[in-house]
């Protein structure tokens, strides 16, 4: 259980996926270690990385439209390899992390790739209006396409309905006169 704790980021919009992870610093320091232990947050459009959960502000923050996500078993050599996973866009900076645990890993790269393909697909919400007028209109229409299985249908549905016609005219407690 996730103990409830003040967002450490305001204003930008809904938290998909937050957790510690360790990212690679871009320069390797001789002196500091090459991978650092952040807070990371991922928005509907923004990746976040903070010292820890409490900071207010970002060491670090990318758009992630355009982005990849994909599991990276090559960045460490130790254990923990299998919970690498990095995030690249050609002609950006790549972003390389370690998650807890390899489940974590493959669930945040599921995350962002969720992400992506909302991104991309901006227009989704028009089209299923769009597909739910066309619908609708063809429910509605007289025999546009004569083609159209639904129209077939249509027009086979006022004998079936007239044949079953006299079962919803039968009132509780009277029996149906049977022909």
């Amino acid at each position: 259980l996730e103990e409830i704790t003040p967002k450490p980021v305001q204003d930008t919009g809904n938290i998909l996926k937050q957790g510690y992870l360790e990212k690679r610093s871009r320069e390797h320091s001789f002196f500091g270690s090459e991978w650092q232990k952040r807070w990371c947050v991922l928005t509907r459009r923004t990746f976040y990385y903070y010292a820890n959960e409490k900071s207010k502000q970002p060491k670090g923050t990318f758009s992630i439209e355009h982005y990849n996500a994909q599991l990276a078993f090559h960045l460490r050599k130790d254990s923990r390899k299998r919970c690498c996973f990095e995030l690249i866009c050609p002609g950006k900076r790549t972003y390389e992390f370690t998650a807890p645990s390899p489940a974590e890993a493959e669930d945040w790269v599921d995350q962002v790739q969720f992400l992506l393909k909302d991104l991309s697909s901006l227009t989704i919400p028009y089209d299923e209006e769009d597909e739910e007028e066309l619908y609708n209109d063809v429910d509605s229409s007289d025999c546009v396409n004569t083609s159209s299985p639904n129209t077939t249908l249509n027009q086979d549905e006022p004998n079936i309905e007239m044949e079953d016609d006299d079962i919803y005219e039968v009132l509780p407690g009277k029996q149906p006169n049977k022909q």
